[in-house]
């Protein structure tokens, strides 16, 4: 046994030093020492040896395995230090050429837009409440005045989930929920995702509201237009046309549409404005004492006055865009000037 295992240390270490790269060099350990590896069947075979002779093989076994892993670690690091320089020979950085371009990334124009409006209100007092965008039938119509029969769910184009599960079509929602959970005053917007079936050049399938309400004791119509112009004016300037329309809602009462002057065609008339030279930007009115029966507050005591806005409409406006669709295309080229 003595000879076998100094005949397989030679055959090693003429395997070892054959080997020209990583991958034969592990065949060769393998070889020897994987699981049917000579040097494994040698000391499997010890077994048989005399008590007497076990000691000075195990021994010899022990150095044999040694001086292997020290031939293969030896030959190892000559095979990846030439592999390296092979590498850096053959794999140069010509550090002439021009580096790779980093863009950094900026808000969209909505989430702009929807950041100036909400610090607008926020300066007058509102608070910011959200709420889920897949809405009870409940909280999206019937709260709101709009029973199962009610002609004005039609004007409203809705996707259905199921017959009492719809995804949200206005923002309105989150004012039923808000009141069923605070006791007034209460004085809030709420900015979020909406969704109809429409789609044009001023309509999405897919858009963004903000909704917005104020109810305490004495809140009248002239509350609202004063807080919805002073909005107005600081968002478009003090020299920007507003109109009030009267108009109809079913969660408010009486209720009307606020307009402003077509800022891009200077209120001349053009495809956006429909060659009116006026573009409405939200729906507003006294909120409805039928909304209030529906979260339990007095309307003998308490009065408020309800808003929304579409913000795609405000940044058409903002930025003088003539096709809402192109803030959902992603083309790189557009969103880079904002």
């Amino acid at each position: 046994m003595k000879e076998k295992l100094e005949q397989l240390l030679q055959d090693a270490a003429q395997a070892i030093a054959a080997a020209q790269q990583e991958a034969s060099l592990q065949d060769v350990r393998v070889q020897v020492l994987g699981k049917k590896g000579a040097l494994t069947a040698i000391m499997k075979g010890m077994g048989q040896l005399s008590n007497e002779e076990r000691p000075a093989i195990g021994a010899l076994v022990n150095q044999v395995k040694d001086a292997f892993e020290q031939a293969f670690e030896a030959r190892l690091g000559v095979l990846r230090s030439e592999s390296l320089g092979r590498r850096l020979a053959q794999e140069r950085i010509d550090v002439t050429l021009p580096g790779r371009q980093r863009f950094p990334g900026s808000k969209h124009p909505i989430t702009l837009v929807a950041e100036e409006i909400t610090a607008i209100f926020a300066s007058l007092g509102f608070g910011v409440v959200e709420g889920p965008e897949v809405e009870r039938d409940f909280y999206n119509f019937e709260a709101l005045n709009m029973p199962k029969d009610h002609p004005a769910r039609d004007m409203q184009d809705t996707f259905y989930i199921s017959g009492d599960v719809v995804l949200r079509t206005h923002t309105s929602p989150v004012q039923i929920r808000t009141m069923l959970t605070s006791p007034p005053p209460v004085r809030v917007i709420a900015p979020g995702t909406v969704y109809r079936r429409d789609s044009d050049i001023t309509h999405s399938p897919m858009f963004h509201q903000i909704e917005g309400f104020l109810v305490d004791k004495g809140i009248t119509f002239g509350d609202l237009k004063g807080v919805l112009t002073t909005f107005i004016t600081q968002y478009f300037g003090e020299d920007v046309g507003v109109r009030f329309r009267p108009s109809f809602f079913p969660f408010t009462e009486p209720s009307a549409e606020v307009d402003v002057q077509c800022v891009i065609c200077k209120g001349s008339g053009c495809r956006v404005c429909k060659q009116s030279g006026w573009l409405e930007i939200l729906g507003s009115g006294m909120i409805d004492p039928e909304v209030f029966k529906s979260v339990n507050y007095d309307s003998e005591i308490y009065s408020g006055f309800a808003f929304g806005m579409g913000l795609e409409r405000i940044a058409m406006l903002k930025y003088g865009v003539n096709d809402l669709r192109l803030f959902f295309e992603n083309d790189v080229r557009f969103l880079r000037q904002f």
